[in-house]
């Protein structure tokens, strides 16, 4: 436990949103792509997730959205410096 108090407590904050947000994009990955090209199941809790099309769809259709939020945000935050 030694080297845990050399790290600066930022680091660790990073590492762990890092980690936390890996685990959701294997997940996400898992349940978008993944599952729809396995072989059917019998489990049932994988073989809802290959009928399911809604979060295959959800992130690539919410892309767009986020770019026009991002442009906007960045349209206004000029507006307000220059005005």
């Amino acid at each position: 436990m030694r080297w845990l108090a050399s790290i600066d407590e930022r680091k660790l904050w990073g590492c762990l949103f890092l980690s936390i947000g890996s685990v959701f994009f294997v997940g996400y990955f898992f349940v978008a792509v993944i599952s729809k090209l396995l072989p059917p199941s019998r489990v049932p809790l994988i073989s809802a997730l290959q009928k399911d099309w809604y979060y295959c769809f959800l992130v690539p259709l919410t892309l767009p959205i986020i770019v026009v939020a991002v442009y906007f945000h960045w349209l206004t935050m000029k507006l307000f410096k220059h005005a």
